[in-house]
């Protein structure tokens, strides 16, 4: 009984024994943490995503953005009311979002004030976007915007580099040299911009890498949302800026007055009728390219998809070759068979670092 006792005194612990203890699981506690956040710094979310997965986003998201960039087209020349359309695609997307929600697809998460206001930045940084685009091509020439527009990449990689201090490796910063050369040449024409448009346009690149990036952040970062719950959130914002901006130059009144003037019969004809049916159409796919684009930048990474951007230029000039018979001269194909070497690049070097980070990560364990 002795020994019994004198055993059970020897595992009691004092009360300063309990606060070593609970220090110490404290800083284990710490140290789990730290090195669960350590993994997930080091570990983008980009890189998580399975290249299957990637490549058939990425196949269906240019397969849409190319069918919105030609249905566009077909749309502004039947009625030249871009912001309209804006309009109209951002309203089609809210009511999207807003079935495939009631559906149970998606689930909205309890935001505070402060995330709400993030999303009303971010639709404005949306339109702004848009909107610097369209008034800086009446400044500069095109060639010149599409130029300038091919350095969004860069732009994208400097901004990580900057604030959120994320590198990538040689083989990635080389690749974009055939890939904004390649456009220059494939777009290469006359060159003309005021001092005025050169910046809008400027302006335009850097709210074009900050909108990828910060859409990215917001899918993959503290807020975690989902790219239906972003979309549903911030279209009705979007749609209503856009609506303003209709308003501010002066196309609601022109498509009003369009309207009165045919006596209310505008969309009765025959010719009316097959603009219904196609603006129906392309506002569909603009839905579901805005569904498809927030996703794939969620798994591709925002500078993958500035890089698809690149890459969508090229691939627009090849099918104005095959359906429009468009001409080109030796300097553009040249330039398009260099962009496309560089895309393709651009793949292999994102296949070899996700690679070289596993194998990493294999290591540290």
């Amino acid at each position: 009984m002795a020994d019994a006792e004198k055993h059970r005194d020897s595992l009691s612990l004092e009360p300063h024994d309990y606060e070593k203890v609970g220090l110490l699981a404290q800083q284990q506690q710490k140290q789990q943490h730290d090195i669960e956040s350590q993994a997930a710094i080091e570990t983008p979310h980009e890189y998580q995503a399975s290249s299957t997965k990637k490549f058939l986003c990425l196949a269906l998201y240019f397969a849409l953005n190319l069918g919105v960039t030609l249905s566009n087209k077909a749309v502004l020349q039947s009625a030249q009311y871009p912001w309209l359309l804006t309009a109209v695609h951002a309203t089609t997307t809210s009511f999207g979002c807003f079935i495939l929600r009631r559906l149970g697809v998606f689930h909205c998460t309890k935001l505070s004030s402060r995330d709400n206001l993030k999303l009303v930045a971010f639709s404005c940084l949306f339109t702004a976007n848009i909107a610097t685009s369209n008034v800086s091509l009446g400044l500069v020439s095109v060639p010149f915007h599409q130029v300038l527009r091919s350095t969004v990449p860069i732009v994208t990689i400097l901004i990580y580099r900057w604030i959120y201090n994320r590198h990538y490796t040689r083989q990635i910063y080389l690749t974009m040299i055939p890939l904004i050369s390649g456009v220059s040449l494939a777009t290469f024409g006359d060159y003309y911009f005021t001092p005025t448009g050169f910046a809008l346009t400027f302006t335009g690149v850097l709210l074009a890498a900050i909108k990828s990036i910060s859409s990215n952040r917001m899918m993959t970062g503290t807020l975690h949302l989902s790219a239906l719950e972003i979309l549903y959130r911030m279209s009705p914002l979007a749609a209503a800026q856009s609506l303003v901006c209709a308003g501010m130059i002066g196309e609601v009144g022109d498509a009003r007055r369009e309207f009165f003037a045919s006596g209310g019969r505008l969309f009765m004809t025959e010719k009316g009728n097959g603009f219904v049916m196609m603006l129906v159409l392309n506002a569909l796919m603009a839905f579901m390219l805005n569904g498809i684009s927030f996703y794939t930048n969620k798994i591709a990474g925002a500078l993958t998809i500035s890089v698809c951007a690149n890459l969508k230029q090229i691939l627009t000039i090849l099918l104005g070759i095959v359906l429009f018979r468009v001409h080109v001269t030796p300097v553009h194909g040249l330039g398009m068979v260099v962009a496309l070497v560089g895309a393709a690049w651009y793949s292999k070097a994102e296949l070899d670092a996700k690679r070289e980070r596993e194998r990493s990560l294999d290591l540290k364990k």
